[in-house]
């Protein structure tokens, strides 16, 4: 299956998931599904039979309200059964509303903001300590770069030359109740993340050909950052720049306007 092909299907599994379960986070979750389509299509190293196969590549969710997305990327491409989804956000349910390291193909369990390129951090210095060259890819959101834990794995991974860690920023310019310019500015991202020694690259996050492009050309002796320029509920008009869709959950016929608009795209 090609990415464009798992970026819509993945699109409508998050869209019934959430609004199933009336949850929360589906305008986080669409925008980051191209980045995550884009990873497990063409980039990634998995085995969809052997979840835990030794040499595969890492990647943690570090925005993990954005759980949906990935379970449903998942889900098509056989890592984990497509029956699981309906079960999302259900009292003794492995599909938490938070990513969970109890799902196949999930490496770590996340929730609170600021954690997920930490670990990430000590995942590729394993690797390199151990001599596995498999690679970690951490997916963070804007607002969490206002956390000083990344800042401090920042450095650390810049300093011991990880250049078998990417991250990927999903900069929707949406946080909680406002824009994160409103919040706590992180500008200027760029120039922070090179004053930090890192490789960066600031891309069109929906661009599966961008993405792509950028996740393969991965510059040895330091770290890579990868700057995604998104749109918060991509796909879906009405949710699309939407602060409210971080936390409102879909009624009938906004979950009928949604599917309709992405199947005749």
């Amino acid at each position: 299956m090609n990415s464009i092909e798992l970026a819509k299907l993945a699109r409508i599994d998050s869209l019934k998931m959430v609004h199933r379960a009336r949850a929360s986070h589906i305008g986080s979750a669409l925008s980051i599904i191209d980045i995550l389509s884009v990873l497990y299509s063409d980039v990634m190293k998995i085995n969809s039979n052997d979840p835990t196969y030794e040499n595969r590549d890492r990647f943690i969710l570090s925005k993990g309200h954005a759980c949906v997305g990935v379970y449903s990327v998942l889900a098509n491409i056989g890592l984990i059964d497509k029956e699981m989804l309906p079960n999302y956000g259900k009292n003794e349910s492995t599909l938490m509303n938070h990513i969970s390291h109890k799902v196949p193909g999930v490496e770590f369990s996340t929730g609170s903001l600021g954690h997920g390129l930490s670990f990430g951090v000590g995942k590729a210095m394993a690797a390199k300590i151990r001599k596995f060259n498999w690679k970690t890819y951490v997916l963070l959101s804007d607002g969490e770069m206002q956390e000083g834990s990344n800042w401090e794995a920042l450095m650390f991974a810049s300093h011991h030359k990880l250049d078998n860690l990417i991250a990927i920023i999903d900069y929707n310019n949406l946080q909680s109740l406002t824009t994160v310019e409103e919040t706590l500015s992180i500008e200027p991202l760029k120039d922070k993340l090179l004053s930090f020694g890192w490789n960066v690259d600031v891309i069109d996050g929906h661009n599966h050909r961008c993405i792509k492009n950028s996740l393969v050309d991965i510059k040895k002796n330091k770290p890579t950052i990868i700057i995604c320029k998104t749109i918060k509920g991509k796909g879906v008009s009405f949710m699309q720049n939407k602060v409210e869709w971080h936390y409102k959950s879909p009624s009938d016929d906004d979950l009928e306007r949604a599917l309709k608009e992405i199947n005749n795209a």
